[in-house]
């Protein structure tokens, strides 16, 4: 036998359960296009966040690269500042460097002179040195074109080619950077 009173109400939990699935169902279709809109706009954004992160990371990068360039130009200018004054003093080394040459042997009173400006020129080239202004000063080394101009090249027994043999003026560098090429004869090689 059946109990029908007990039946009615499960009948109606059944039926409700099933009204609430089906309703479900029919929300979940109705929100799948709400979904896949939000879902589009959440892509979009994301996308949005990642150029703007870029941009900004970029433009970070370029400000760094910016104040190290000017940086460099400063460092650049104060190092080199003294280039164009050290070379208008360079002939003025030159000239005391061909007194003292031609002043060798002769009366107590050139001898005198030949002293009093090998003194100066001592004093003009330590005085160079402090503003680091370097002297090319090559005899026996190998030519190097970039430090030295050779003016002329002779056949030498004692030495192999591409050597210096004679520095005819000395050259000069500021900070490592060259200011005035050694003028230099060079040998052909032994004859």
């Amino acid at each position: 036998m059946v109990n029908h009173e007990n039946t009615a109400p499960e009948q109606d939990e059944v039926k409700n359960t099933i009204a609430e699935e089906q309703g479900d169902a029919g929300q979940t279709a109705d929100a799948e296009p709400g979904i896949e809109a939000l879902q589009s706009e959440v892509d979009q954004l994301k996308q949005q966040l990642n150029d703007a992160r870029e941009q900004a990371l970029r433009a970070q990068a370029e400000m760094q690269n910016s104040r190290r360039r000017a940086e460099q130009d400063v460092e650049k200018a104060h190092r080199y500042a003294l280039e164009k004054f050290a070379g208008e003093l360079l002939p003025i080394v030159d000239n005391l460097e061909r007194a003292i040459q031609s002043s060798q042997g002769g009366t107590e009173h050139l001898l005198a002179v030949r002293e009093g400006v090998e003194m100066t020129l001592d004093l003009f080239v330590k005085t160079l040195e402090k503003f680091n202004v370097g002297t090319v000063h090559p005899v026996g080394e190998d030519f190097n074109p970039d430090l030295h101009q050779a003016v002329t090249m002779i056949p030498h027994p004692e030495m192999d080619a591409n050597k210096v043999v004679d520095v005819m003026m000395k050259g000069y560098t500021l900070n490592g950077r060259l200011l005035r090429p050694a003028m230099v004869v060079v040998s052909k090689g032994k004859a």
